[in-house]
């Protein structure tokens, strides 16, 4: 589950999963059975335990071209010995789980000369830290400290890094997909040559435009009539950013929706299988305020559903405070903040 926003994968999986309740996750994360750490798009990622140690080796190729190669970090640090750099911020940080604030000056104190932002930055590309509860913890606050894999797992990485399995997975979940949708969603590199090795054991389509699509073999093709019940997303969801073209999930009937969450503080609400709207809280002293922004006007049978399953969110998220909350519908004006 993408996981920047600490709440993202609570509401994601509330989405998605029939009677979720927020101590389902919070226990797996305490109980170190699921970790929050860098993996797909060089973003935080939620995974299992087990996911960790079978991913990470499999995405590090692309940490380390981010690092070196899209970001100004690796350019701050040519000359430096990048192997004695690690081995200082792995011991650091396995002694005791650090934030980044606290990271930076053990760092800098033995490269001195050198920018201590990407010092820690380093660390935090080329090693596979998590973040530590009670970080990602439903209703508990706190820095963002890390630690190694594993160092918090007690155990050691596999040594195999073919990313076929990962694909075959992405296929299952997202599929029918173009090469270019799962080198979108995971940053991998060289996916040409996984789609050719894996053609054997995948079905194979056209799109409107040509484009050929992938997918496993018994994936679902519903029927495009399909009803599709409205569903409220989190800020960062991969159901979104998991195509490399986001009309598949968001209409294009303005083509700079295509690319709406960039930066965005807002969650989308699916309708008809579609973002047709956005949602962002607003809480108060005594009430917890969920906002809803129309991209579109809506027959009434659509608006109604979607107060419904907006109502059953905020009674999920405001649990969280005991507020009392409200609900407000309303349509996308030119200059409201939440306009795409």
């Amino acid at each position: 589950m993408q996981a920047q926003i600490p709440a993202d994968p609570y509401v994601a999986l509330w989405s998605r999963l029939d009677d979720f309740r927020t101590d389902d996750l919070a226990t797996l994360i305490t109980d170190r059975k699921a970790v929050r750490m860098t993996l797909m798009r060089a973003t935080i990622h939620l995974v299992t335990a087990r996911d960790a140690l079978a991913l990470r080796p499999i995405v590090q190729p692309a940490l380390e071209r981010v690092f070196h190669n899209a970001s100004p970090f690796g350019r701050q640090l040519k000359g430096v010995d990048l192997e004695r750099l690690l081995a200082l911020g792995r011991t650091i940080v396995d002694e005791k789980p650090r934030s980044s604030a606290e990271l930076r000056p053990l760092l800098h104190k033995r490269w001195p000369k050198r920018d201590p932002d990407s010092l820690a930055a380093a660390i935090g590309y080329l090693l596979p830290l998590v973040q530590v509860p009670p970080r990602g913890v439903w209703g508990a606050s706190g820095q963002a400290r890390r630690t190694t894999l594993e160092a918090w797992l007690g155990t050691p990485f596999g040594k195999k890094r073919s990313p076929d399995e990962l694909i075959l997975r992405y296929l299952a979940a997202f599929g029918p997909a173009t090469v270019g949708d799962a080198r979108t969603w995971s940053g991998l590199s060289a996916l040409s040559e996984v789609f050719a090795r894996l053609r054997p054991r995948l079905r194979t389509f056209r799109d409107e435009k040509g484009r050929e699509l992938f997918d496993v073999p018994g994936g679902p093709l519903p029927d495009p009539e399909t009803p599709a019940p409205v569903r409220f997303l989190p800020v960062y969801d991969n159901i979104v950013l998991s195509h490399a073209d986001r009309t598949r999930i968001v209409r294009p009937l303005v083509s700079k929706r295509a690319g709406y969450l960039e930066g965005a503080s807002f969650g989308s609400v699916l309708i008809d299988g579609f973002v047709g709207a956005t949602w962002a809280l607003k809480r108060e002293a005594k009430a917890t305020t969920l906002r809803v922004v129309l991209l579109d006007p809506l027959p009434k049978r659509d608006r109604v559903a979607v107060e419904d399953e907006g109502a059953r969110l905020l009674n999920f998220i405001a649990t969280d405070v005991g507020r009392r909350g409200e609900i407000v519908v309303e349509p996308r004006i030119a200059r409201d903040p939440q306009r795409v």
